[in-house]
């Protein structure tokens, strides 16, 4: 899957635009994504991931979570969690390189399934669907860190890899026109809109159009095109946001935002003409993101606007911002408080509200999840998790920085507005360990 010249992206570019209509059949959509796993563990497997070739597959695997999720193209559930899993293990076992496993990480992964010794789910209930239900995710991001913790890559295949995990949102976007209807059809609201959304969750729509729009982005700054032309990439870029912003999901948005910053204040100052830079990526993200933004705005009759100020759709200031969070974040604190220990064991949080207030409600927070759910052995799994990159980073030089904050930025964020339901958010976290070299890059003069 080392596919790098410029002929080679424009074709799978291309490629995945016409795939976002075929996916529009469920059957062709189920078919693709088992295809994509039996030729992604082939190719793993042949080459001994001698040139990394799990973290490729994985990275198209996670891009494509939320498109087959939509598309209804999956045998099960959690089918991407388990490929990205099985992907990684099998690169890690087969590689002949060996690598540096880090014991932090498998202390975590020990003090996870302690929480399941402390199982209190209703009767009626399958154990066996709480647990990886609610471990998935945080299981996947511990066999990531193990890949990833300080495991060297070029900043070129750094690049291609970001390159083939955008490739699916590009179909995703191709799949959201011809599902979607018409902008002037849609009844945009003061809430998140499924419509816009493909019919599918907008948290996770939203959650993927802005890890496309840093994405691409970041390519954008290192000159890497998807088609040939800038014009055609900027226009993609353009109706990328476009896309995302009408979603009314305002989390993957601002978390796109948020890392996008952070990517871009260090690369200013990695940059050895930093003031040029400055003016000059200030000045571009400002022009265009605004006239974006009024644009879309009055494509959604000006419910964006009240949606991310806070205000329903007659223009009332909402007295939650959180639309329920902020209650499921307290609750589940409160039980951390009552649970200190070893909290209310693995999948309790769906269910304690019921008693209270009759409502079943899963955590949109993995913090507080964790709190709840896992008591002190939660706290300390946080913490480690995020000293040990944050550490790493800080330690690394400003354009490395660029994109490791960014990736632990993107973890973050998303855990506590959609928590751990996708396996983008691990993947991303295992990304923030890595070691970059900078040593092959052809614009590596420019930089400190």
């Amino acid at each position: 899957m080392q596919i790098k010249n410029k002929s080679s992206h424009l074709l799978l570019a291309l490629f995945h635009i016409g795939l976002g209509i075929l996916l529009l059949s469920g059957l062709i959509s189920k078919v693709y994504s088992l295809l994509i796993v039996v030729i992604a563990i082939r190719n793993i497997v042949q080459s001994k991931n001698d040139q990394n070739q799990a973290v490729l597959w994985s990275a198209y695997m996670v891009g494509a979570e939320v498109l087959f999720r939509m598309s209804g193209g999956m045998l099960f559930y959690e089918l991407p969690k388990y490929a990205v899993l099985l992907f990684l293990a099998t690169g890690l076992y087969i590689e002949q390189k060996r690598h540096h496993v880090s014991v932090s990480y498998l202390l975590y992964i020990l003090l996870l399934l302690i929480g399941i010794a402390f199982i209190d789910i209703p009767f009626n209930e399958s154990i066996r669907k709480a647990i990886a239900f609610n471990l998935s995710g945080p299981f996947l991001l511990g066999i990531c860190a193990i890949y990833f913790y300080k495991r060297e890559i070029s900043v070129e295949n750094l690049l291609h890899m970001l390159f083939v995990m955008f490739l699916p949102v590009i179909s995703m976007l191709s799949l959201l026109y011809f599902k979607s209807p018409d902008v002037r059809q849609i009844s945009f609201g003061g809430g998140a809109n499924f419509a816009a959304s493909g019919g599918y969750g907008p948290n996770q729509v939203s959650t993927i159009l802005g890890l496309g729009i840093f994405i691409l982005a970041v390519l954008l700054f290192f000159k890497k095109r998807i088609f040939s032309a800038l014009p055609f990439d900027v226009l993609l870029f353009m109706y990328l946001s476009y896309r995302g912003l009408i979603t009314l999901s305002r989390g993957g948005m601002l978390t796109a935002l948020i890392a996008l910053t952070a990517f871009i204040f260090y690369f200013i100052l990695a940059r050895k003409d930093k003031l040029k830079q400055f003016v000059k990526y200030a000045g571009l993200v400002s022009l265009f993101s605004i006239a974006l933004f009024v644009y879309t705005v009055d494509a959604t009759g000006g419910m964006l606007m009240n949606r991310y100020t806070n205000k329903n759709a007659a223009g009332i200031t909402k007295k939650d911002i959180s639309t329920g969070r902020i209650d499921l974040f307290k609750n589940e604190l409160d039980n951390f408080y009552e649970h200190p220990f070893f909290g209310i064991g693995v999948g309790g949080s769906k269910y304690d509200r019921v008693d209270e207030e009759g409502i079943v409600a899963a955590s949109h927070n993995e913090v507080s999840r964790l709190l709840s759910e896992h008591g002190m052995i939660g706290l300390i799994i946080l913490i480690i998790l995020i000293t040990i990159p944050a550490i790493h980073i800080l330690n690394q030089p400003y354009l490395a920085r660029a994109f490791l904050s960014a990736f632990l930025l993107f973890w973050f964020l998303t855990i506590n507005h959609s928590a751990m339901r996708i396996a983008f958010p691990a993947f991303i976290y295992g990304l923030s360990l890595i070691s970059i070299n900078f040593s092959s890059s052809e614009e590596s003069e420019n930089f400190v």
